[in-house]
């Protein structure tokens, strides 16, 4: 669901499959089965690349970013909050998430 030219945190992606704390699985499961999504629009909540991946490498991550208009850095950095992802309320409802997560994901993400 992620557009072009956005990304979002491993934390993000887990709080809206309704799995708080769920960040690591998140990483575990894009490991796997990543090739079938947009894998490299997710990044650390601090706004690195911080892939460990023997498939993918930081830089194959960077180029695909920058293809899909997101500005990196050398260091691998990214302005996340410029370019973070805000599902509009719509999306939000589709994912049919208990009031809770979607008010967590509102509020933490100041959609």
């Amino acid at each position: 669901m992620i557009p072009e030219a956005k990304v979002v945190s491993y934390g993000q992606v887990a709080l809206m499959a309704g799995v708080p704390r769920g960040a690591r699985q998140v990483g575990w499961i894009l490991h796997e089965h990543g090739d079938d999504g947009p894998w490299w629009r997710v990044i650390n909540n601090s706004g690195r690349i911080s892939i460990k991946s023997p498939d993918h490498s930081p830089i194959v991550q960077k180029e695909k970013l920058e293809a899909d208009g997101v500005s990196v850095s050398e260091n691998l950095e990214i302005d996340i909050e410029k370019y973070r992802w805000r599902p509009a309320q719509e999306t939000l409802d589709e994912l049919k998430l208990p009031d809770e997560y979607i008010f967590k994901i509102m509020e933490k993400y100041q959609i």
